[in-house]
């Protein structure tokens, strides 16, 4: 159940999750054969990281339930965590479950670019994400990327 494919190095679990597929998580999940933190071996993502990149909302409540997912797992690509992803795809729901999930960094930098979640949201043009975390107290809407630019 947890064996990984061999064209990106993904389990059935990952798989599930990046589409959705909220049913099929929760009987993988129930089996526990699965490791629900995972990363594949082609970008380094977890489920909750492909789950948060898709806007898989339900998913995404299902796995920060629990304890053994790591909700600000940096993947070994890019360095970007799943709040990144949601707020770069403009995500909205996903961005909001993300930041009131205590140990989430909403200003966290990706290793590839120096750009924060801030950064990618603005990036898109995505203007629910960007006022979302602005509203935080942290968020440095003026921290810059590895290309000297701002979020703003």
């Amino acid at each position: 159940l947890d064996s990984k494919d061999s064209s990106y190095g993904r389990t059935p679990l990952s798989w599930a999750t990046g589409s959705g597929h909220e049913a099929v998580v929760k009987l993988l999940l129930a089996t526990n054969r699965v490791d629900p933190d995972s990363k594949d071996s082609s970008y380094g993502q977890t489920p909750l990281s492909w789950a948060a990149e898709n806007g898989c909302k339900e998913v995404v409540k299902l796995l920060l339930t629990i304890d053994r997912v790591d909700p600000d797992s940096k993947d070994s690509e890019y360095g970007r965590t799943p709040l990144s992803w949601a707020a770069g795809s403009g995500h909205e729901a996903v961005v909001k479950l993300l930041l009131a999930t205590d140990g989430v960094d909403p200003d966290s930098k990706d290793s590839s670019y120096g750009q924060t979640p801030l950064s990618w949201a603005a990036r898109y043009g995505d203007e629910a994400v960007v006022k979302m975390l602005l509203t935080t107290d942290r968020v440095d809407p003026n921290s810059k990327a590895n290309n000297g630019l701002t979020p703003l």
